[in-house]
């Protein structure tokens, strides 16, 4: 740290001032008296071992009437050969840890004057005293002389931990208080998932950290310069000890007291950050790390046994500053712990009491350093911590579309398609035209293009296909993956107004149909050869079949087949359903099945037809409106004869008239219910539907080329072919453009269960973009209006 950070942090902390004295440095010798404890209970085994635990019960009743410590030395008048009674204090805990480790050892495994009973709780002892190993070690690791360092070092690997100088000097001093340090936690994350991230990601961090460095050198990872080597001969060195002193069960014993330790230490990295995030800023790069990035508290005597480690802020500030110099902040330069360390990381075990403790104190730090900043979902949220350096995407999602937030959190690997040259290829960076507006249009036509017309289904089918599988099961979790990542890539898309949500609705149509014939040409295979002769046809309703998808579109199929035995066909059947129940799990675009579409029928097409010309309910003569075949096999030509049974069912069905009728009259009343934007946009698309298939069977026989018309193209050919006048038709069209509009738009960018109009203010201004709209209240207004103007082109219908 330069000298300049140097001087800001002691002016900051700048007030009563303290001389350094032997009197100051003799209360820092307190912790040597843990050794003689540990060592006579070692000696004398019965209640003799109490005398530990009875030193730090002692610490804690004492520490309200030593009460605290704000003084502090001045680092700038206080020269290195006035701190030498502080660092022998130091020192001499240093030395007298490993002796007496190595001597209670011996005590308890070669002895033999030890119960197992005594055995058992001298190392708990052990273990709360290694407690402490870290705070002299990392005050070792920091040093410039070597042989501190080292010292550290062999500190480190008494308690199985010596890759901790590699990680903490270069990965949490570096990252601290970013998403990109797993040793500082987000409001919000408790202790227990904490833990399991940060214990992965300082082993495997620390190991590429040296690897590094080696590159740098032009060494390989295993050149003996690799620290790597020296932190494994002390920590053989430690446990062959053990092994020799009592055999494999002191191993045993051994490991867990250094994971013991370990543990310890791990509360206590979690304490000091909690909550407490650096800005991102607008050049990509985090703030400067300050003392408001730590927890501090200024208790007297927890500060003299543990070498003031609640000075945490100044040494972050200024990590080169020996234990004694450093600088105590006010509630105005750190945020302060409601109670001392110790008192806090017992506190921290138990989620629920440590969140009502202390998230209300984050919330008052959010205010106070950083008032202009109000929401800070991105810095707490689980897909910053996973991927941290794809903060921008995050924060804008975050910001601008919940509901793609909480998939992001669930599923942080989405974001590595923004990654993806198919994406990035697409979404091409600022900078490359005259200005931002020809940018705009450049980057929309390009991604037209490729999802509209360049990937179809055969193209997405091919890319799925890349991936091995061997049965259904694997089959179905390749194409989730592969249908959440493309639906991810669409939504960002849509978001970041490259695609409308109408021309993202045609790809997320192809998406869904690429995975769902993948899946079921899978279980078909597992099929193969238990029918002779026949086949099966396979097709979707509604929005899939229209190719108005959204996310969380309603997966309805309609399955009918050919041939015997009708048996096989069920079984098959009931796989088909099965295997697309699962890919609908979990999935970004497919709602889960629900009961009826999980148990569709399963007919013959003799059947299928029959029951349609006789007495099908209305209610599946509406949904064959919007059908179409996107899979078969078997019997030549079955898809076919489908679309054909099922035009002559919409021209001649026995339900028909009836169901015309019914689209055709006045909305009822129910239609008109609720002002909300919502109530008027579910109402204006129940009459856009309701008009549309109208139209659609009032002229049955002119959808040959498009068996599973949208709204918007049947009312296109109402215009064109005159079944309408034209000013109606194009006044329903455009209803009907705006409110599907706005429909997928609100299913991209409106958490679940929250109405658009209640959603953050970037969603809503997300939502008026895409609906042409200068802001939320405008487009309300022209949705309201478009809603009307579908419900009087019904009364039209009906006149």
């Amino acid at each position: 740290m330069n000298s300049s950070a140097n001087t800001g942090s002691v002016s900051a902390a700048a007030g009563t001032r303290m001389e350094p004295s032997i009197g100051h440095a003799l209360p820092f010798f307190l912790s040597l008296g843990i050794f003689p404890l540990v060592a006579v209970a070692a000696v004398r085994g019965g209640w003799w071992i109490a005398g530990p635990f009875v030193f730090y019960w002692l610490i804690e009743l004492l520490e309200a009437p030593f009460g605290l410590e704000e003084r502090s030395l001045d680092p700038r008048k206080t020269l290195e050969k006035d701190l030498t009674g502080y660092k022998i204090a130091l020192w001499l805990w240093a030395a007298l840890w490993p002796a007496t480790l190595v001597f209670s050892l011996w005590q308890m495994l070669v002895s033999g004057h030890l119960s197992v009973w005594e055995i058992w709780l001298m190392a708990f002892a052990l273990t709360t005293v290694g407690q402490a190993c870290f705070i002299v070690g990392h005050e070792l690791v920091h040093r410039r002389a070597l042989w501190e360092r080292r010292l550290g070092d062999f500190l480190m690997s008494s308690v199985s931990y010596p890759q901790y100088a590699t990680e903490h000097l270069y990965i949490h001093h570096a990252l601290v208080c970013t998403p990109g340090d797993a040793g500082s936690a987000p409001k919000g994350q408790s202790f227990w998932v904490y833990i399991r991230r940060e214990a992965v990601s300082s082993l495997l961090g620390a190991f590429r950290v040296a690897r590094e460095q080696l590159a740098r050198r032009r060494r390989a990872a295993w050149h003996y310069k690799n620290p790597y080597w020296r932190y494994f001969l002390l920590t053989a060195g430690w446990y062959a000890l053990v092994y020799w002193m009592g055999g494999p069960w002191a191993v045993v014993v051994f490991a867990i007291l250094g994971v013991c330790a370990i543990l310890s230490l791990k509360i206590i990295n979690y304490v000091q950050h909690y909550g407490l995030r650096r800005i991102r800023l607008p050049n990509g790069r985090y703030e400067r790390i300050g003392a408001h990035h730590s927890w501090s508290a200024a208790y007297r005597l927890t500060n003299w046994v543990y070498y003031n480690i609640q000075r945490h802020a100044d040494h972050h500030v200024a990590p080169n500053r020996r234990y004694p110099v450093l600088q105590h902040f006010k509630k105005d330069g750190s945020p302060q712990l409601p109670g001392n360390y110790m008192k806090l990381a017992g506190l921290a075990l138990f989620p629920k009491r440590w969140f009502a403790a202390m998230d209300p104190l984050v919330d008052q730090w959010r205010a106070h350093f950083y008032p202009e900043l109000k929401d800070w979902d991105a810095y707490d949220s689980a897909a910053c911590a996973a991927r941290p350096d794809a903060f921008e995407a995050i924060s804008e999602i975050f910001a601008a579309a919940p509901r793609l937030a909480g998939w992001i959190n669930r599923s942080p690997e989405l974001l590595d398609n923004l990654k993806a040259r198919e994406f990035t290829d697409l979404d091409l960076p600022g900078g490359f035209g005259p200005d931002p507006e020809f940018e705009a249009i450049a980057r929309s036509g390009l991604t037209r293009v490729f999802w509209t017309l360049e990937f179809g289904v055969p193209e997405m089918r091919e890319q799925i296909e890349d991936t091995p599988t061997q049965d259904i099961g694997e089959a179905v979790d390749a194409a989730r993956k592969w249908s959440n990542d493309k639906a991810f890539q669409i939504g960002m898309h849509t978001l970041r107004g490259n695609l409308s949500p109408i021309e993202a609705g045609q790809a997320l149509s192809n998406v869904a149909e690429a995975a769902m014939t993948f899946v079921l040409s899978a279980v078909e295979e597992e099929f193969a050869g238990l029918w002779s002769d026949g086949g099966f046809a396979f097709a979707v309703t509604g929005d899939l079949a229209s190719r108005e998808a959204a996310f969380g579109t309603p997966l309805k199929p309609v399955f009918v087949y050919e041939g015997e035995p009708a048996a096989h066909f069920r079984s098959l059947h009931e796989k088909l359903l099965a295997a697309l129940a699962e890919l609908a799990r979990d999935n970004l675009l497919l709602a889960p099945m629900d009961a009826v579409s999980a148990n569709a029928q399963c007919r013959s097409l003799a059947d299928f037809a029959g029951l349609h010309a006789m007495a099908a309910p209305a209610r599946e003569l509406l949904e064959l409106t919007r059908t179409r075949c996107i899979y078969s096999s078997g019997a030549s030509g079955i898809a076919e004869r489908f679309d054909q049974a099922t035009r002559r069912i919409l021209e001649q069905g026995a339900q028909r008239e009836e169901l015309t009728a019914a689209l055709g009259s006045p909305p009822s009343s129910d239609t008109d219910s609720g002002s909300g934007t919502t109530e008027r946009l579910r109402a204006g698309l129940r009459a856009v539907e309701r008009a549309a298939r109208s139209l659609q069977l009032e002229h049955p026989g002119e959808w040959d080329e498009d068996p599973a018309p949208g709204a918007i193209a049947v009312f296109r050919a109402a215009a064109g072919r005159g079944w309408l006048a034209k000013e109606a038709a194009q006044e329903l069209q455009t209803a009907a453009q705006l409110l599907q509009t706005y429909r997928g738009m609100a299913r991209l960018v409106a958490e679940e269960g929250i109405a658009p109009n209640e959603a953050s203010p970037e969603a809503r201004s997300a939502l008026a973009r895409a609906c042409g709209g200068d802001d939320f209240d405008a487009m309300a207004s022209r949705i309201r209006e478009a809603a009307s103007s579908a419900e009087a082109g019904v009364r039209a219908l009906s006149a």
